[in-house]
């Protein structure tokens, strides 16, 4: 992969906004005032917030000290035979090491769903002598990594393992988990700098710590973005930050609130849905922000043809791209959270804050009493039952076809389609091609995230951003469910509570949503496939 970071504009009109923009911002002297760490660049409304939000940009530096305490206890777990490194995180705790790790060949188990199968998958008798688990929660109560938690403890104590002496806890100092762990005897609490949210804390110990733990050099990261930090605070507007980020600016005042991501050649294999949480979630409010859009390569639909809503990036070359982005990844964490915080100013928002993230929280929370499984469906076809959210789907519809075709009906012009997989992302994977075929069939621009992990990222943007989304939640029933140890419900009804916990609020803010619930998984997703396959522009 490059050495140096480079961002190449290659829209003509888009490149001539951006310069205009990327001068003035540099006359206004951004790219410095954000390396100092000035909380005033947002407006009076983000200070408070900011003040506490921006110790990301010196982390290539701080994140120092970490490096040695990974060493040590890589060797000291190597020592005692445990080589297979489990992660239970979500959003910001989960993306960044896995994207690291998949681009480094290290093999890293990353638990980020609620999903009975995969959960189930994860406690594998077999290997968990050989596993060490990393907890990473920035509070330790996210109700998925706690239900991780206390699964692999019972998992641990019923093999006659120490459980204690298996677990490293990641978190910030002082928080709900640095004391259960403390208290618990676990192997090692490792805290992260508590000035960085989630969504920015690749290169804290949320980042590095399950990547180093799995065998990547983690020292290399922090020096690409050392590398390319003292580009990213000059003020000139060749900075690749300030051109990055207000190409994107300058597209969303264009009417292009969306960006459609692909990854081309550069290597790093899952930065498009680590870029996606950190755009979505920072940006996603007060009924603007951006988009990502996800797709399968620059030959996707949905890139190239792309339209007015949106703006092609493509993370390598350029082919058919607006925006071409490149470089190693230490300094692509780096640039991105630059150029999003660049973006963030200029749309008029805080980037640091998720103010819709707690609701769909509490709705699931209060359906865990009455599991969704128990609502009574309009319909049943085959091995699907159908469910709808809201006033939208005309009455009398009973079949998957009428209410695909509904749901399409009711996208907002310019508007984007998202599918929400409630499934196993490893068993139920082919549930992924839906994106394409959607896209291809409607015409609009269509996302896909699997459930429950993207309410902690692209969620944000699904309640607080531009109103103009169509929600297609898939749920699926579980072959065999899981108990949440010490709590009153399975991870099968959690995981169904979560979806129409969403679905209720997406509605009640005007969203439409169609719920397809899969009684037999594999005959549902064929059903499905081939109900999408009869949709036309």
């Amino acid at each position: 992969m490059p050495s140096k970071i480079t961002v190449e504009v290659l829209d003509g009109a888009l490149a001539a906004d951006t310069e205009a923009l990327a001068g003035r911002q540099a006359r206004e002297r951004v790219a410095s005032r954000l390396t100092a760490g000035d909380p005033t660049l947002w407006g009076q409304a983000a200070e408070a917030e900011a003040r506490v939000r921006l110790g990301w940009t010196r982390l290539h530096e701080t994140s120092r000290p970490l490096l040695a305490e990974i060493d040590a206890l890589a060797a000291e777990l190597r020592a005692d035979g445990m080589r297979r490194v489990v992660l239970a995180g979500m959003g910001g705790s989960s993306l960044a090491p896995e994207v690291i790790c998949a681009t480094a060949g290290a093999d890293l188990v990353v638990l980020d769903t609620t999903d009975p199968g995969q959960v189930g998958a994860a406690l594998a008798p077999g290997a968990l002598r050989h596993t060490v688990l990393v907890v990473s929660s920035k509070s330790g109560s996210t109700v998925e990594t706690d239900s991780h938690r206390r699964a692999f403890e019972a998992a641990f104590t019923a093999a006659g393992i120490d459980a204690g002496s298996r677990i490293v806890a990641v978190t910030d100092p002082g928080s709900p988990l640095a004391e259960l762990a403390t208290g618990s005897g676990y192997r090692r609490v490792l805290t992260a700098d508590p000035t960085v949210g989630g969504r920015y804390s690749a290169l804290t110990a949320f980042g590095l710590v399950p990547a180093g733990l799995a065998g990547v050099d983690v020292a290399e990261l922090l020096d690409d973005a050392a590398d390319a930090a003292a580009a990213l605070a000059e003020d000139g507007p060749d900075n690749p930050a300030l051109r990055l980020g207000c190409a994107l600016g300058a597209a969303h005042g264009r009417g292009a609130e969306k960006i459609v991501l692909a990854e081309a050649g550069s290597g790093i294999r899952g930065l498009p849905d680590w870029v996606e949480q950190l755009v979505a979630e920072s940006t996603g409010k007060d009924g603007t922000g951006l988009l990502p859009v996800v797709v399968e390569g620059a030959g996707a639909p949905g890139f190239a043809d792309a339209g007015d809503d949106a703006t092609p990036v493509a993370l390598g070359s350029g082919s058919g791209a607006a925006v071409a982005v490149s470089g190693p990844l230490g300094g692509l964490f780096l640039l991105w959270e630059h150029a999003t915080a660049v973006a963030g100013r200029l749309l008029g928002i805080n980037p640091f804050d998720q103010p819709d993230v707690e609701a769909a929280k509490r709705a699931a929370h209060e359906l865990l009493g009455a599991p969704a499984g128990g609502e009574t469906p309009l319909f049943t076809a085959g091995a699907i039952e159908g469910h709808a959210y809201g006033g939208w789907l005309p009455p009398g519809v009973g079949t998957v076809d009428a209410a695909l075709r509904a749901l399409v009906a009711a996208t907002p012009a310019h508007g984007y389609l998202a599918v929400q997989a409630y499934l196993d992302r490893l068993e139920d994977a082919s549930a992924a091609v839906l994106r394409p075929e959607l896209a291809r069939r409607t015409g609009v621009q269509v996302t896909f995230g699997w459930g429950p992990r993207f309410l902690h990222s692209t969620g944000q943007y699904h309640k607080g951003g531009h109103p103009n989304g169509a929600f297609l939640q898939i749920t699926g029933a579980a072959a065999e469910d899981l108990p949440v140890p010490g709590r009153p419900y399975t991870f099968g009804q959690l995981q169904l509570a979560q979806a129409a916990g969403d679905g209720r609020v997406l509605a009640a803010r005007g969203r439409p949503v169609l719920r397809l619930h899969l009684t037999d998984r594999v005959a549902g997703l064929a059903e499905l496939g081939h109900a999408i396959q009869g949709l036309n522009r």
